[in-house]
């Protein structure tokens, strides 16, 4: 295997860095990525995280799957593990790059490009050919909290596969969008799973325990590792989703949050005039289970209160 024209044996572990630009002040942002290689052929699974730089748990499952060992004797294949994909935002808490653009609405990028497209160009080209499967660690953001789950793509039944046997504690069917690393992973026909947990800009252990079991399931279900993986509890997966917004602004509080289940009708959450001038109910428009609410104090008319799924199994 040849990453940046580096080469990595099987039986090896190499760190790989890869220019993709220079800031005003000089300094050069690389993507770094880990490369396990075991003796034996088999899967190469990329795990990556910081496509958006503020969303650190996914930085910190990948972080700890590489420190504590999850991938230094592989059974057979390979994982390129890439902690931060978008280092500009990571050391700025920020989701975009420079220009504003968002990495994950650039794929398949161009060398000559904004930031974010070169970003998203050197790996499409450079690591994203050699890669089977595609783990990509997310967060909410802006204040939205995600109980942790799972999102693949309708009628793709690797990625279904794939999805169950990572079995966090939600799957979400959803389409891919464009522009994406999901989309374009899918149109080279690899499987992409898009891990989402916790919110951007704070530590979330039960998402993170999550994600690390989750990459322990997934790489022991392609035999790439010998030790049995913890089992995972209750797995619902929905086939549609839907979003819970702000009938007016004010200041919000929920009585429910991510991970329960909700009936049509019930309050689930109230948006209180700052004035102590009344305050309006929020409502469940139907039965399902909240993968998601906004943890913002302070909301305008048509805000994302809480996302909502439905139709399970």
């Amino acid at each position: 295997m040849t990453i940046h024209n580096i080469d990595i044996a099987p039986g090896q572990k190499e760190v790989v860095k890869i220019s993709v630009g220079r800031l005003p002040s000089g300094n050069v942002i690389k993507i770094q990525a880990h490369v396990f290689r075991s003796h034996l052929e088999g899967p190469v699974v990329l795990i990556l995280a910081g496509v958006h730089g503020d969303e650190v748990n996914g930085v910190e499952i990948v972080r700890r799957a590489i420190s504590q060992d999850y991938f230094a004797n592989l059974r057979r294949g390979t994982v390129i593990a890439i902690p931060i994909l978008n280092i500009y935002g990571f050391i700025n808490f920020s989701r975009e790059v420079p220009d504003g653009k968002d990495i994950n609405r650039s794929f398949p990028g161009n060398l000559n490009g904004s930031l974010a497209s070169r970003v998203a160009r050197t790996l499409t080209k450079k690591i994203l050919p050699l890669a089977d499967v595609v783990v990509d660690f997310h967060t909410g953001g802006q204040s939205h909290y995600n109980y942790p789950q799972i999102r693949y793509t309708k009628g793709d039944q690797r990625s279904e596969q794939l999805a169950r046997a990572f079995a966090p504690p939600y799957l979400v069917v959803k389409p891919t969008i464009p522009k994406s690393l999901r989309k374009v992973a899918l149109d080279q026909g690899k499987p992409t799973l898009v891990f989402e947990g916790g919110e951007s800009l704070r530590y979330d252990g039960f998402a993170i325990e999550k994600g690390l079991m989750g990459i322990r399931r997934l790489l022991h279900a392609q035999e790439m590792t010998e030790e049995p993986p913890p089992v995972s509890g209750q797995t619902l997966l929905f086939r549609k989703t839907t979003w819970v917004r702000a009938p007016r602004a004010g200041m919000f509080l929920w009585s429910k949050c991510s991970g329960h289940k909700t009936c049509k009708g019930e309050v689930i959450g109230a948006i209180n005039n700052p004035y102590g001038e009344g305050s309006v109910k929020v409502i469940a428009p139907r039965d399902g289970y909240l993968i998601g609410h906004n943890n913002a104090p302070v909301v305008s008319q048509g805000d994302a209160l809480f996302h909502l799924g439905y139709e399970w199994e």
